[in-house]
C-alpha cells in the first residue's frame, strides 16, 4: 500500500534502552490520537479472539542528538506540523497532568527534548527530520 504521508519518531540517541522504548510509545500515542483515521480495525484470530486495532501505517523510528532534536522541532513548528514531544523532565513525573505542567515551564526553544514525533506529507517530513538517522 502507498501512503502520501509519513509518520516519524525521532529520539535522543543517548537515552537508555528503556527510555527510548518509553518515549517511542508515548510519542506514537500522541500522533495516533491526533489522527483518528490512523486507527485500523480490530484483529481476530482463528479461534475468534479479538485484539485491539493497530496503526494502519508504518512508523519510522529515527535517532539524533539533542541539539538536532531542537532543530527538528523548530522546523516542524515553522511548517505548522502538529508534533508530539517528550522532554527529559517527564521521566520524573507519573501522570499526564504533571507531564503537561512540566512542558509549560519552558519556551519552545528551551525545551529539554528527548523525543519528537509527527505525521505529515512525506517530502515535508523528510525535510523536517533531515540529519536524523534510522534507529538501529
Amino acid at each position: 500500500m502507498h501512503f502520501d504521508t509519513k509518520i516519524v519518531v525521532v529520539i535522543d540517541e543517548n537515552l537508555a534502552v528503556w527510555q527510548k522504548l518509553n518515549v517511542t510509545a508515548f510519542l506514537t500515542s500522541g500522533v495516533i490520537a491526533s489522527h483518528e483515521e490512523m486507527i485500523g480495525q480490530q484483529y481476530k484470530d482463528a479461534s475468534g479472539k479479538t485484539y485491539s486495532p493497530l496503526c494502519v501505517q508504518p512508523i519510522m523510528i529515527m535517532k539524533t542528538n539533542r541539539d538536532r532534536l531542537k532543530t527538528i522541532l523548530t522546523r516542524a513548528n515553522n511548517e505548522e506540523i502538529v508534533s508530539s514531544i517528550y522532554i527529559e523532565d517527564m521521566f520524573a513525573t507519573g501522570f499526564d497532568e504533571a507531564n503537561r505542567q512540566t512542558v509549560s515551564n519552558y519556551n519552545s526553544q528551551e525545551l529539554p527534548l528527548v523525543g519528537i514525533a509527527m505525521r505529515g506529507e512525506k517530502k515535508c517530513i523528510d525535510k523536517v527530520v533531515k540529519g536524523a538517522k534510522l534507529h538501529d
